[in-house]
Protein backbone atom coordinates (compact mmCIF):
# COMPACT_ATOMS: atom_id res chain seq x y z
CA UNK A 1 0.00 0.00 0.00
CA UNK A 2 1.64 2.97 -0.89
CA UNK A 3 1.24 6.03 1.06
CA UNK A 4 -1.41 8.29 -0.08
CA UNK A 5 -3.45 5.23 -0.14
CA UNK A 6 -2.33 4.36 3.77
CA UNK A 7 -3.34 8.33 4.33
CA UNK A 8 -6.98 8.15 2.57
CA UNK A 9 -7.47 4.48 4.81
CA UNK A 10 -6.92 6.11 7.91
CA UNK A 11 -9.28 9.06 7.27
CA UNK A 12 -11.82 7.10 5.84
CA UNK A 13 -11.23 4.52 8.83
CA UNK A 14 -12.70 7.40 11.95
CA UNK A 15 -15.95 7.54 9.91
CA UNK A 16 -18.20 5.13 10.70
CA UNK A 17 -20.93 3.83 8.96
CA UNK A 18 -19.40 4.39 5.73
CA UNK A 19 -18.88 2.57 2.28
CA UNK A 20 -15.36 4.73 1.26
CA UNK A 21 -15.13 1.50 -0.86
CA UNK A 22 -18.03 -0.32 -3.07
CA UNK A 23 -18.12 -3.24 -4.67
CA UNK A 24 -14.37 -3.72 -4.01
CA UNK A 25 -13.06 -0.67 -5.47
CA UNK A 26 -12.59 2.88 -4.51
CA UNK A 27 -15.62 5.14 -3.78
CA UNK A 28 -14.72 8.04 -1.75
CA UNK A 29 -11.77 9.93 -2.99
CA UNK A 30 -9.58 11.54 -0.43
CA UNK A 31 -9.38 14.53 -2.92
CA UNK A 32 -11.49 17.82 -3.27
CA UNK A 33 -12.82 20.10 -6.49
CA UNK A 34 -12.30 23.91 -6.00
CA UNK A 35 -15.40 25.68 -6.37
CA UNK A 36 -15.77 29.50 -5.83
CA UNK A 37 -18.61 31.36 -3.96
CA UNK A 38 -20.42 32.44 -7.38
CA UNK A 39 -20.41 29.04 -8.42
CA UNK A 40 -22.34 27.92 -4.90
CA UNK A 41 -24.48 30.58 -5.57
CA UNK A 42 -25.11 29.81 -9.27
CA UNK A 43 -25.65 26.01 -8.81
CA UNK A 44 -28.36 26.34 -5.94
CA UNK A 45 -29.88 29.30 -7.94
CA UNK A 46 -30.07 26.65 -11.05
CA UNK A 47 -31.73 24.27 -8.24
CA UNK A 48 -33.97 26.28 -7.05
CA UNK A 49 -35.37 27.31 -10.42
CA UNK A 50 -35.19 23.86 -11.63
CA UNK A 51 -36.87 22.52 -8.91
CA UNK A 52 -39.71 25.02 -8.93
CA UNK A 53 -40.46 23.78 -12.67
CA UNK A 54 -40.68 20.13 -11.86
CA UNK A 55 -42.61 20.81 -8.62
CA UNK A 56 -45.51 22.98 -10.88
CA UNK A 57 -45.10 20.52 -13.52
CA UNK A 58 -46.10 17.29 -10.99
CA UNK A 59 -49.23 19.25 -9.94
CA UNK A 60 -50.86 19.33 -13.79
CA UNK A 61 -49.41 15.49 -14.08
CA UNK A 62 -51.76 15.05 -11.53
CA UNK A 63 -54.75 15.69 -13.52
CA UNK A 64 -54.19 13.91 -16.57
CA UNK A 65 -55.97 10.81 -17.93
CA UNK A 66 -54.72 7.26 -17.40
CA UNK A 67 -53.61 7.01 -20.68
CA UNK A 68 -51.36 10.11 -20.67
CA UNK A 69 -49.76 8.76 -17.41
CA UNK A 70 -49.24 4.83 -19.53
CA UNK A 71 -47.57 6.91 -22.38
CA UNK A 72 -45.06 8.57 -19.91
CA UNK A 73 -44.14 5.01 -18.84
CA UNK A 74 -45.96 5.11 -15.66
CA UNK A 75 -46.69 1.44 -14.73
CA UNK A 76 -50.24 0.78 -14.35
CA UNK A 77 -50.10 -0.18 -10.95
CA UNK A 78 -49.45 3.27 -9.51
CA UNK A 79 -51.95 5.62 -11.27
CA UNK A 80 -53.82 5.96 -8.25
CA UNK A 81 -50.72 6.17 -6.25
CA UNK A 82 -49.03 8.81 -7.62
CA UNK A 83 -52.29 11.09 -7.88
CA UNK A 84 -52.10 11.12 -3.96
CA UNK A 85 -50.87 13.97 -2.82
CA UNK A 86 -50.19 13.99 0.74
CA UNK A 87 -47.53 16.48 1.68
CA UNK A 88 -46.95 19.92 1.37
CA UNK A 89 -44.14 19.51 -1.00
CA UNK A 90 -43.74 17.12 -3.74
CA UNK A 91 -40.42 15.36 -2.81
CA UNK A 92 -38.66 15.85 0.54
CA UNK A 93 -35.25 14.74 -0.41
CA UNK A 94 -34.95 14.61 -4.03
CA UNK A 95 -31.65 15.46 -5.84
CA UNK A 96 -30.92 17.23 -9.34
CA UNK A 97 -27.94 15.67 -11.34
CA UNK A 98 -26.38 19.11 -13.33
CA UNK A 99 -24.20 19.68 -15.97
CA UNK A 100 -22.16 22.67 -16.35
CA UNK A 101 -23.07 24.65 -19.79
CA UNK A 102 -21.34 27.89 -20.46
CA UNK A 103 -21.80 30.23 -17.02
CA UNK A 104 -25.04 27.93 -16.24
CA UNK A 105 -25.82 24.20 -15.51
CA UNK A 106 -28.28 22.16 -17.25
CA UNK A 107 -30.23 19.82 -16.02
CA UNK A 108 -29.83 16.25 -16.82
CA UNK A 109 -32.62 14.25 -14.82
CA UNK A 110 -33.91 14.78 -11.34
CA UNK A 111 -33.48 11.65 -8.88
CA UNK A 112 -37.13 12.83 -7.16
CA UNK A 113 -37.66 9.42 -5.03
CA UNK A 114 -34.78 7.33 -3.69
CA UNK A 115 -31.93 9.69 -4.22
CA UNK A 116 -28.51 8.57 -2.71
CA UNK A 117 -25.14 10.53 -1.84
CA UNK A 118 -26.78 11.44 0.99
CA UNK A 119 -24.55 11.22 3.80
CA UNK A 120 -22.05 11.97 0.90
CA UNK A 121 -22.29 15.28 0.94
CA UNK A 122 -24.11 16.32 4.55
CA UNK A 123 -21.51 14.50 6.63
CA UNK A 124 -18.36 13.41 4.82
CA UNK A 125 -17.87 16.34 2.51
CA UNK A 126 -17.37 18.69 5.56
CA UNK A 127 -14.51 16.19 6.98
CA UNK A 128 -12.90 16.13 3.54
CA UNK A 129 -12.83 20.18 3.95
CA UNK A 130 -11.56 20.33 7.29
CA UNK A 131 -8.43 17.61 6.38
CA UNK A 132 -7.07 20.17 3.11
CA UNK A 133 -8.38 23.23 5.09
CA UNK A 134 -11.25 24.04 2.46
CA UNK A 135 -14.68 25.80 3.59
CA UNK A 136 -17.40 23.79 3.01
CA UNK A 137 -20.12 24.76 0.57
CA UNK A 138 -22.07 22.39 2.61
CA UNK A 139 -21.84 24.03 6.17
CA UNK A 140 -25.56 24.15 7.58
CA UNK A 141 -27.23 21.77 5.35
CA UNK A 142 -27.29 19.33 7.61
CA UNK A 143 -30.02 20.62 10.02
CA UNK A 144 -31.81 21.85 6.54
CA UNK A 145 -32.19 17.83 6.17
CA UNK A 146 -33.35 16.78 9.43
CA UNK A 147 -35.98 19.71 9.84
CA UNK A 148 -37.41 18.26 6.11
CA UNK A 149 -37.32 14.99 7.49
CA UNK A 150 -38.96 15.83 10.50
CA UNK A 151 -41.46 17.78 8.88
CA UNK A 152 -42.09 15.19 5.90
CA UNK A 153 -43.18 12.62 9.49
CA UNK A 154 -45.42 14.87 11.06
CA UNK A 155 -47.30 16.01 8.29
CA UNK A 156 -47.45 12.66 6.99
CA UNK A 157 -48.51 11.29 10.01
CA UNK A 158 -51.26 14.11 10.37
CA UNK A 159 -52.27 13.22 6.34
CA UNK A 160 -53.57 9.81 7.87
CA UNK A 161 -56.08 11.48 10.43
CA UNK A 162 -55.58 8.79 12.81
CA UNK A 163 -56.50 9.39 16.58
CA UNK A 164 -53.33 7.98 17.92
CA UNK A 165 -51.07 10.90 19.86
CA UNK A 166 -47.43 9.63 17.91
CA UNK A 167 -46.61 7.98 15.18
CA UNK A 168 -44.99 4.79 15.08
CA UNK A 169 -42.03 5.66 12.49
CA UNK A 170 -39.75 3.16 10.50
CA UNK A 171 -36.86 3.50 8.08
CA UNK A 172 -36.30 0.32 6.17
CA UNK A 173 -33.38 -0.59 3.61
CA UNK A 174 -32.70 -3.69 2.21
CA UNK A 175 -30.72 -4.51 5.00
CA UNK A 176 -27.85 -6.36 3.10
CA UNK A 177 -26.78 -3.33 1.15
CA UNK A 178 -24.11 -1.30 3.33
CA UNK A 179 -24.53 1.76 0.89
CA UNK A 180 -28.68 1.92 1.31
CA UNK A 181 -28.36 0.30 5.01
CA UNK A 182 -26.17 2.96 5.98
CA UNK A 183 -28.25 5.70 4.08
CA UNK A 184 -31.77 4.97 6.26
CA UNK A 185 -29.35 4.60 9.87
CA UNK A 186 -27.90 8.19 8.63
CA UNK A 187 -31.57 9.62 8.17
CA UNK A 188 -32.30 8.21 11.40
CA UNK A 189 -30.09 9.36 13.12
CA UNK A 190 -30.39 13.00 12.44
CA UNK A 191 -34.52 12.94 13.69
CA UNK A 192 -35.52 13.79 17.28
CA UNK A 193 -38.59 11.94 16.66
CA UNK A 194 -38.74 8.40 17.66
CA UNK A 195 -38.00 5.60 15.59
CA UNK A 196 -36.62 2.39 14.74
CA UNK A 197 -35.30 0.74 11.60
CA UNK A 198 -36.09 -2.10 10.31
CA UNK A 199 -34.83 -4.01 6.86
CA UNK A 200 -37.04 -4.41 4.15
CA UNK A 201 -37.16 -8.20 4.31
CA UNK A 202 -38.35 -7.73 7.71
CA UNK A 203 -41.97 -6.06 7.06
CA UNK A 204 -44.90 -7.37 7.19
CA UNK A 205 -47.96 -7.05 5.38
CA UNK A 206 -51.78 -7.73 6.45
CA UNK A 207 -53.82 -6.29 3.27
CA UNK A 208 -56.23 -4.16 4.31
CA UNK A 209 -55.16 -3.72 7.61
CA UNK A 210 -51.58 -2.65 8.06
CA UNK A 211 -47.66 -2.93 8.12
CA UNK A 212 -46.06 -4.14 10.63
CA UNK A 213 -42.42 -4.40 12.24
CA UNK A 214 -41.05 -8.27 12.80
CA UNK A 215 -42.31 -7.45 16.29
CA UNK A 216 -46.32 -7.52 15.03
CA UNK A 217 -46.51 -3.79 16.16
CA UNK A 218 -48.01 -1.53 13.40
CA UNK A 219 -46.38 1.27 11.46
CA UNK A 220 -47.74 4.56 11.00
CA UNK A 221 -45.16 6.21 8.89
CA UNK A 222 -42.06 4.33 6.52
CA UNK A 223 -39.22 6.22 5.51
CA UNK A 224 -38.32 3.93 2.83
CA UNK A 225 -35.16 6.33 1.10
CA UNK A 226 -33.59 3.72 -1.20
CA UNK A 227 -36.49 0.95 -2.30
CA UNK A 228 -37.67 2.59 -6.02
CA UNK A 229 -41.63 1.81 -6.61
CA UNK A 230 -41.28 0.21 -10.01
CA UNK A 231 -39.19 -2.15 -7.86
CA UNK A 232 -41.69 -2.46 -5.11
CA UNK A 233 -44.41 -3.29 -7.46
CA UNK A 234 -42.77 -6.59 -8.34
CA UNK A 235 -42.12 -7.75 -4.95
CA UNK A 236 -43.72 -10.50 -3.95
CA UNK A 237 -43.62 -12.50 -0.19
CA UNK A 238 -42.47 -17.00 -0.32
CA UNK A 239 -46.42 -17.15 -1.27
CA UNK A 240 -46.22 -15.26 -4.38
CA UNK A 241 -48.46 -12.91 -2.67
CA UNK A 242 -47.85 -9.37 -4.38
CA UNK A 243 -47.17 -7.45 -1.50
CA UNK A 244 -45.64 -4.55 -3.44
CA UNK A 245 -48.88 -3.66 -4.15
CA UNK A 246 -50.24 -4.49 -0.92
CA UNK A 247 -48.48 -1.96 0.26
CA UNK A 248 -49.40 0.49 -2.36
CA UNK A 249 -52.92 -0.51 -1.23
CA UNK A 250 -52.35 0.38 2.05
CA UNK A 251 -50.96 3.92 1.65
CA UNK A 252 -53.74 4.58 -0.96
CA UNK A 253 -56.18 3.82 2.37
CA UNK A 254 -54.10 5.91 4.14
CA UNK A 255 -53.33 3.09 6.43
CA UNK A 256 -50.02 3.86 6.36
CA UNK A 257 -47.59 6.88 4.60
CA UNK A 258 -44.56 6.52 3.27
CA UNK A 259 -41.51 9.36 2.58
CA UNK A 260 -40.45 10.08 -0.19
CA UNK A 261 -44.44 10.97 -0.92
CA UNK A 262 -46.39 9.82 -3.39
CA UNK A 263 -45.64 12.37 -5.72
CA UNK A 264 -42.13 11.66 -5.42
CA UNK A 265 -42.56 8.83 -8.16
CA UNK A 266 -45.03 11.37 -10.33
CA UNK A 267 -41.69 12.84 -10.76
CA UNK A 268 -39.06 10.13 -11.30
CA UNK A 269 -39.91 9.40 -14.95
CA UNK A 270 -37.38 11.15 -17.27
CA UNK A 271 -40.89 11.24 -19.70
CA UNK A 272 -41.46 14.51 -17.66
CA UNK A 273 -38.49 16.03 -19.27
CA UNK A 274 -40.22 15.78 -22.64
CA UNK A 275 -43.73 17.27 -21.34
CA UNK A 276 -41.80 20.51 -19.75
CA UNK A 277 -39.91 20.82 -22.75
CA UNK A 278 -42.67 20.43 -24.93
CA UNK A 279 -44.77 22.86 -23.38
CA UNK A 280 -41.86 25.41 -23.48
CA UNK A 281 -41.38 24.49 -27.12
CA UNK A 282 -44.86 25.37 -27.62
CA UNK A 283 -44.81 28.65 -25.78
CA UNK A 284 -47.53 26.79 -23.37
CA UNK A 285 -49.38 29.54 -20.71
CA UNK A 286 -48.82 26.97 -18.06
CA UNK A 287 -45.63 28.46 -17.84
CA UNK A 288 -44.78 31.86 -16.90
CA UNK A 289 -42.45 34.40 -19.68
CA UNK A 290 -40.12 34.00 -16.62
CA UNK A 291 -40.31 30.20 -16.28
CA UNK A 292 -39.83 29.56 -19.94
CA UNK A 293 -36.75 31.79 -19.56
CA UNK A 294 -35.90 29.30 -17.08
CA UNK A 295 -36.87 26.47 -18.60
CA UNK A 296 -34.67 27.57 -22.17
CA UNK A 297 -31.50 27.78 -19.79
CA UNK A 298 -31.54 25.39 -17.18
CA UNK A 299 -33.18 22.27 -19.40
CA UNK A 300 -31.96 20.08 -22.42
CA UNK A 301 -34.06 19.43 -25.43
CA UNK A 302 -36.24 16.19 -24.59
CA UNK A 303 -38.56 13.67 -26.96
CA UNK A 304 -40.28 10.58 -26.72
CA UNK A 305 -38.59 10.15 -29.80
CA UNK A 306 -35.22 10.74 -31.82
CA UNK A 307 -36.57 12.39 -34.51
CA UNK A 308 -35.77 15.76 -33.85
CA UNK A 309 -32.07 15.13 -33.11
CA UNK A 310 -32.06 12.76 -36.34
CA UNK A 311 -33.85 15.10 -38.66
CA UNK A 312 -30.97 18.18 -36.99
CA UNK A 313 -28.12 15.47 -37.24
CA UNK A 314 -27.32 16.01 -33.50
CA UNK A 315 -25.59 14.05 -30.96
CA UNK A 316 -28.11 12.94 -28.85
CA UNK A 317 -28.50 10.54 -25.19
CA UNK A 318 -31.26 7.47 -25.17
CA UNK A 319 -32.11 6.68 -21.39
CA UNK A 320 -34.81 4.57 -19.54
CA UNK A 321 -37.43 6.37 -17.77
CA UNK A 322 -37.07 4.72 -14.68
CA UNK A 323 -33.10 3.68 -14.33
CA UNK A 324 -30.07 4.45 -11.88
CA UNK A 325 -26.30 4.34 -12.21
CA UNK A 326 -26.30 4.91 -15.87
CA UNK A 327 -28.01 1.40 -16.84
CA UNK A 328 -29.06 1.26 -19.94
CA UNK A 329 -27.75 4.68 -21.16
CA UNK A 330 -26.80 5.25 -24.78
CA UNK A 331 -24.97 8.10 -26.73
CA UNK A 332 -26.14 8.06 -30.40
CA UNK A 333 -23.88 10.36 -33.22
CA UNK A 334 -26.51 12.76 -35.16
CA UNK A 335 -26.81 10.00 -37.75
CA UNK A 336 -28.59 7.10 -35.33
CA UNK A 337 -25.03 5.30 -34.83
CA UNK A 338 -24.44 4.28 -31.21
CA UNK A 339 -21.03 5.90 -30.01
CA UNK A 340 -21.13 4.97 -26.53
CA UNK A 341 -23.66 2.73 -23.59
CA UNK A 342 -23.34 1.42 -20.37
CA UNK A 343 -22.34 -2.30 -20.13
CA UNK A 344 -25.70 -3.00 -18.73
CA UNK A 345 -28.97 -3.38 -20.23
CA UNK A 346 -31.51 -4.09 -17.35
CA UNK A 347 -34.07 -1.17 -18.12
CA UNK A 348 -34.40 -1.46 -22.05
CA UNK A 349 -38.07 -2.86 -21.20
CA UNK A 350 -39.37 1.02 -20.11
CA UNK A 351 -39.86 3.68 -22.50
CA UNK A 352 -36.84 5.77 -23.91
CA UNK A 353 -36.58 8.83 -23.36
CA UNK A 354 -34.00 11.29 -26.15
CA UNK A 355 -32.31 13.88 -24.68
CA UNK A 356 -29.48 16.49 -26.32
CA UNK A 357 -25.93 15.38 -25.74
CA UNK A 358 -24.34 17.39 -23.47
CA UNK A 359 -20.41 16.95 -23.05
CA UNK A 360 -19.25 16.72 -19.25
CA UNK A 361 -16.15 18.63 -18.68
CA UNK A 362 -13.12 16.88 -17.36
CA UNK A 363 -10.87 17.54 -14.73
CA UNK A 364 -7.87 15.44 -12.41
CA UNK A 365 -8.70 13.63 -9.52
CA UNK A 366 -6.43 11.77 -7.15
CA UNK A 367 -7.10 8.08 -6.52
CA UNK A 368 -4.61 5.12 -4.54
CA UNK A 369 -3.68 4.27 -8.02
CA UNK A 370 -2.44 7.28 -8.97
CA UNK A 371 -4.02 10.57 -10.82
CA UNK A 372 -6.65 10.06 -13.37
CA UNK A 373 -8.68 12.43 -15.74
CA UNK A 374 -12.78 12.23 -15.90
CA UNK A 375 -15.89 13.39 -16.72
CA UNK A 376 -17.35 15.08 -14.05
CA UNK A 377 -21.32 16.11 -13.14
CA UNK A 378 -22.76 18.05 -10.06
CA UNK A 379 -25.43 16.88 -7.77
CA UNK A 380 -27.18 19.11 -5.92
CA UNK A 381 -29.74 17.89 -3.21
CA UNK A 382 -33.17 19.86 -4.02
CA UNK A 383 -34.40 19.52 0.19
CA UNK A 384 -38.45 20.40 0.82
CA UNK A 385 -38.12 22.42 -1.71
CA UNK A 386 -35.11 24.34 -1.50
CA UNK A 387 -31.30 23.56 -2.58
CA UNK A 388 -29.71 22.10 -0.66
CA UNK A 389 -25.90 20.35 -0.36
CA UNK A 390 -23.99 19.82 -3.67
CA UNK A 391 -20.91 16.92 -5.03
CA UNK A 392 -19.57 15.79 -7.44
CA UNK A 393 -19.69 11.78 -9.25
CA UNK A 394 -16.78 11.49 -11.81
CA UNK A 395 -15.44 8.70 -13.78
CA UNK A 396 -16.58 7.73 -16.81
CA UNK A 397 -18.30 9.73 -20.08
CA UNK A 398 -21.59 7.79 -18.90
CA UNK A 399 -22.20 8.18 -14.54
CA UNK A 400 -22.36 4.76 -13.34
CA UNK A 401 -22.26 2.84 -10.18
CA UNK A 402 -18.34 2.86 -10.25
CA UNK A 403 -18.31 6.32 -10.58
CA UNK A 404 -16.40 7.87 -7.66
CA UNK A 405 -17.52 10.54 -5.00
CA UNK A 406 -14.98 13.52 -5.50
CA UNK A 407 -15.78 16.18 -2.43
CA UNK A 408 -15.93 20.18 -2.79
CA UNK A 409 -14.76 22.69 -1.17
CA UNK A 410 -14.28 26.76 -1.06
CA UNK A 411 -10.59 27.94 -1.15
CA UNK A 412 -10.30 29.94 2.19
CA UNK A 413 -8.41 32.82 0.43
CA UNK A 414 -11.13 33.35 -1.88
Amino acid sequence: MNEFAKARKAFYDQIDDYWADLYGEEYSLYDFYSLTKEEVQKIRESTNRIGHIFFKTAALLRTVDDDTLLCLGFPRETLTYIRTSSLSVESVIARLDLVRSGDTFKCMEINSDTPTFIKELHDVNGRVCEAFDQHNPNEGYKKQLALAVEKAIVESFEYLGTTKEAPYVVFTAHGDNVEDAHTAAYLKSLIRIPSSFVPLDQLQIIRGEGLFDQEGRIIDVLYRQTFPIEQLIEDEDEAGNPIGIWLLELIEQNKVAVVNPPSAFLLQSKADLAIIWGLHEEGSLFFTAEEHLWIEEHFLPTYLEPDTFLKRQMKYVMKPAFGREGDTVKIFDGNGTLAAEDSHNSYMDYLQVYQEYVELPTTAFQTEKGLRQGSYMFGCFLIGGKAGAIGIRIGNQITDNLSYFLPVGINKSL
